[in-house]
């Protein structure tokens, strides 16, 4: 049989989904097979070098070349373009993007949606394994899935807020499943529902680039939606989407560490970290090496996925600036299937771009180079004030605002502080320090630090409780006893945030009205049901930072606050709809009123933030971005909700004020 002949017969079984097999296909009686014997996975070893300076992992060097494509299998699969790097003439996106599906992304069920033949011949390309048809994380709690599972479910269910490691080593699991669309949530009654929801119908567990690449290559040429997955940490579940293939890269996990490396104008101590890396393993990784690397806070989060693309805030920013700040080179895999360093002296457009500019937008990150920086002492200090017998409510908001006023002083000493505001009910309230985190400085220097501020408040007959100090020889030690797991997977709570300046905490040499407003703003929220948590930072270090996308508000600020609120457990879809609403149009309004021309960190945001565009990137960033959004990826393969160039795109059947993932993706 001609190669021609076989590829429009694979080409037939792409548009007839339903009149094939899984491995074979009969045609006028000739049988077409897609086996591991006539279908080998489509990789090649190449060489480790790069265009940066430290050298591509083992996993960064099993790529798809065109030679392989070209010689693939007995099926010529190079006569079809499915798999195949974009030309700069491909037709087919256009024809499946017009066809049944309008100008929406193909989806399951749609007469261009790939076959189950196409499936497994994707399968079989990228490797034994690495294709997961998805089942969703709760499916064991069911019936209706055929894998019920009374143990597994027990497992999922008591873990499911308590254990983000549980839902990142999950291919298609997201820590705020409000936004998957809440289709297949642990419970105790089997007899019940679980869908697939706004879960996508594949993901690839990827271990090398050549999966990427076959990934990212079918899904621009089949018109599928596209997610990516690291850990699932973002607070607008990024990586959910219906009917999608997920590229998953939790499994990308080497590091490297270079105690002397030259890249482009920098000389010093480098980590080549994989993008599967996870807070906890680099932390350990460096303090292994008697050294320090900027990185989040959450214990589970993937540093070098979505994090450090979106900027990344740090216990040590205060001191170096955002995780993003730090990177050297990236090595990526772009929209049109090309892999490339970014870097300062290679696609340094690019680099621009990735460096803050947002996960799932320009490509595929599959390693980062970042500065490591010396081993340092770390002090810290935990402490607490609230309501009581002798302290009344007005009495506890003159406190904090003492210690809001201390703001600026703080970062400018290189700390770092994670706080929360409580309303308990009844005119009582709680403000917890936990922790005050200051990295290079003795428990004498924080404790001097502190004194001023503690002064105003014992003036005040405030008592402080649980005021406690803690030294440590090294970051690992403190970052580990001072930041555990956190809570994740609510589905009755809605967040959002903003970076409030310091000009917004000067009352002594600024603008006392507008410290007045923002602590009134704050308190206001708080007494109407708002949860605060919060971070006292900064990201401006004195010795500079490079020029990137980052949010321009960053560099202004020195508090990054988040606020909450919550609903009762099983209210319809309009009561919740109601309450995301009152966020972000009432209690946030009156945050953004106190610093409009500021913004929010994108990774822990509201989705429904309005000017998403300015508040996360900065107008001035975002019209850049967007250009280049259009420039590098005009197939619009990669979206994320609040994503550049998100605004071209809808997600069908939402609810107003609760956007999920559920849905179809059509351009606008």
């Amino acid at each position: 049989m001609s190669s021609l002949l076989k590829a429009a017969i694979l080409a037939s079984a792409l548009l007839s989904p339903l009149a094939v097999a899984a491995q074979t296909l009969v045609v006028d009686n000739v049988t077409i097979a897609a086996t591991e014997d006539t279908v080998a996975p489509a990789i090649a070893n190449v060489s480790t070098g790069s265009n940066a300076t430290a050298e591509l992992f083992t996993s960064e060097a099993g790529q798809l070349t065109t030679e392989v494509l070209t010689n693939l299998t007995d099926l010529q699969l190079s006569d079809i373009d499915l798999f195949t790097f974009n030309t700069g003439n491909e037709t087919s996106v256009v024809t499946r993007s017009n066809c049944a599906s309008g100008s929406c992304k193909v989806y399951p069920g749609d007469a261009l949606y790939p076959s189950k033949f196409v499936w497994n011949v994707f399968s079989l390309l990228v490797g034994r394994g690495a294709l997961i048809k998805t089942v969703p994380i709760a499916a064991p709690c069911y019936t209706n899935w055929g894998v019920q599972d009374a143990d597994r479910c027990s497992v999922v269910l008591n873990n499911w807020t308590n254990d983000s490691y549980m839902h990142a080593d999950d291919p298609t699991s997201v820590m705020w499943p409000l936004y998957e669309g809440l289709t297949c949530m642990p419970t105790d009654t089997p007899s019940a529902n679980c869908s697939i929801g706004g879960y996508p119908s594949y993901a690839v567990a990827v271990t090398n680039v050549a999966q990427i690449q076959l990934a990212v290559n079918f899904a621009r040429n089949a018109n599928l939606r596209l997610v990516v997955k690291n850990t699932g940490h973002d607070f607008n579940g990024k990586s959910a989407g219906a009917g999608a293939l997920s590229i998953w890269t939790h499994n990308l996990k080497q590091v490297k560490f270079y105690s002397k490396l030259t890249q482009d104008k920098y000389t010093g101590m480098a980590f080549k970290i994989g993008t599967g890396v996870q807070a906890y393993e680099l932390y350990a990784a460096a303090n292994a090496n008697n050294v320090t690397v900027v990185g989040g806070e959450g214990r589970s989060v993937g540093v070098m996925g979505g994090y450090i693309l979106g900027g990344g805030h740090s216990p040590l920013s205060s001191l170096y600036g955002t995780a993003s700040d730090q990177v050297l080179a990236m090595e990526v895999v772009l929209p049109n299937g090309q892999f490339v360093t970014a870097s300062n002296s290679s696609n340094p457009d690019l680099f621009w771009a990735l460096r803050g500019g947002g996960g799932s937008t320009f490509g595929v990150v599959t390693s980062v180079t970042v500065k490591a920086r010396p081993r340092m002492s770390v002090s810290v200090a935990t402490f607490s004030i609230s309501t009581g017998a002798t302290v009344s409510a007005d009495l506890f908001w003159q406190g904090i605002s003492v210690y809001l006023k201390y703001l600026p002083v703080f970062t400018d000493a290189g700390t770092y502080s994670y706080f929360s505001i409580f309303n308990l009910g009844g005119g009582a309230y709680a403000f917890g320090m936990s922790p005050f985190f200051a990295p290079t400085l003795s428990n004498t220097q924080l404790k001097a630090l502190l004194a001023p501020f503690l002064a105003e408040i014992a003036a005040l007959n405030i008592p402080v409780t649980g005021l406690t100090y803690y030294a440590y020889d090294n970051f690992y030690d403190a970052w580990w006893a001072h930041f555990p797991l956190e809570t994740i997977g609510s589905t009755n709570i809605k967040t959002a945030s903003r970076l409030f300046p310091r000009a917004n905490f000067q009352p002594a040499t600024g603008n006392a009205t507008l410290f007045n407003q923002t602590v009134g703003a704050i308190r206001s929220t708080v007494e109407q049901g708002a949860t605060v948590l919060a971070f006292n930072i900064a990201a401006n270090p004195s010795s500079g930072y490079p020029d990137s996308a980052v949010n321009p508000a960053w560099r202004k600020t020195v508090l990054h606050a988040i606020q909450a609120i919550a609903w009762a457990e099983g209210s319809s879809d309009e009561v919740a709809a109601a309450a995301c609403l009152k966020l972000t149009n009432e209690w946030m309004g009156e945050w953004r009123a106190t610093c409009p021309e500021a913004g929010a960190y994108m990774s822990e945001a509201d989705i429904l933030e309005p000017n998403f565009q300015q508040s996360f990137y900065g107008t001035s960033n975002y019209n850049r971005l967007y250009a280049f959004k259009q420039k590098v990826d005009p197939w619009g393969l990669f979206y994320a909700p609040t994503g550049v160039g998100s605004e071209d795109w809808y997600v069908t059947g939402q609810i107003d004020g609760l956007p999920t993932q559920n849905g179809r993706l059509c351009r606008l």
